[in-house]
């Protein structure tokens, strides 16, 4: 039983992440993932089924469309086998249904992650839902429902207050609107507790993220934009894999 929850979360991965690659290109241009077939960017030629399969087709065919030529965006590979990883992993180590939830979480957390690194953004529309979800994965696993709402409340108000002081101070926006709305999402999966341990790796990614731009000669100052909620989807996915509550209870022992 081992080898196949992790080969059935990747395999689901593929084609999750078949659907978030399309839908992180098309949604911030006003285009619909779901609406119409599948088509050529650069022809708008329909793409037929063998075109269609995750991975494969790209490298079957070049990166190119074969009618036109023209470069397939290397974004789809990318975030394929970003969310196949995603759905291995999550069900390699919890091999029921809290890891396929953990999975959808991973999932919810890559599209907001591409949305925010490329375009700064991080759309009601999925950050509400994936709170709500949260909260009610509480019934199936752990943590239970009450920590899971503490977690909503306590993280969107923590970054709603941090940016309520820095606007005040400084003048100017530090954070965007949709932080805190992704960090109370992901107490409302991980727990109250845990919120600590996700500030702080993001806020390490951060300054990593801000050294790497340095070492490659770009300035970065005070006012230097960064992907935060990136950051936060990253952090929050590492430790729902590393299991938060369990690192929590042993340091409290």
């Amino acid at each position: 039983m081992g080898f196949w929850p992790p080969l059935f979360g990747g395999l689901l991965g593929l084609l999750i992440g078949s659907y978030v690659a399309t839908l992180t290109l098309r949604w911030p241009q006003g285009r619909s993932a779901a609406a119409g077939r599948s088509a050529c960017d650069g022809c708008g030629r329909r793409l037929r089924w063998s075109e269609l399969v995750p991975v494969l087709s790209f490298a079957a065919l070049g990166g190119r469309c074969r009618t036109c030529g023209a470069a397939i965006d290397r974004r789809h590979p990318l975030i394929e086998v970003a969310a196949a990883l995603i759905g291995a992993a999550a069900l390699a180590v919890r091999p029921d249904a809290a890891g396929l939830l953990g999975a959808l979480f991973g999932w919810a957390l890559l599209t907001l992650a591409v949305l925010d690194a490329e375009h700064f953004w991080l759309p009601d529309r999925i950050t509400l839902p994936l709170a709500a979800a949260g909260v009610a994965a509480g019934f199936a696993a752990d943590p239970p429902p009450l920590d899971r709402l503490i977690g909503f409340a306590a993280g969107f108000a923590a970054l709603a207050a941090v940016a309520a002081g820095y606007r005040s101070l400084r003048g100017r926006h530090g954070l965007g609107g949709g932080d805190p709305k992704l960090f109370g999402a992901i107490g409302a999966w991980l727990g109250w507790p845990a919120l600590p341990f996700v500030l702080l790796l993001a806020a390490g990614l951060g300054l990593a993220l801000a050294a790497a731009r340095a070492s490659r000669g770009h300035r970065v100052t005070a006012a230097t934009r960064l992907p935060f909620g990136a950051l936060l989807a990253v952090a929050a996915w590492a430790l729902w894999l590393a299991d938060p509550m369990r690192l929590i209870a042993r340091l409290a022992v």
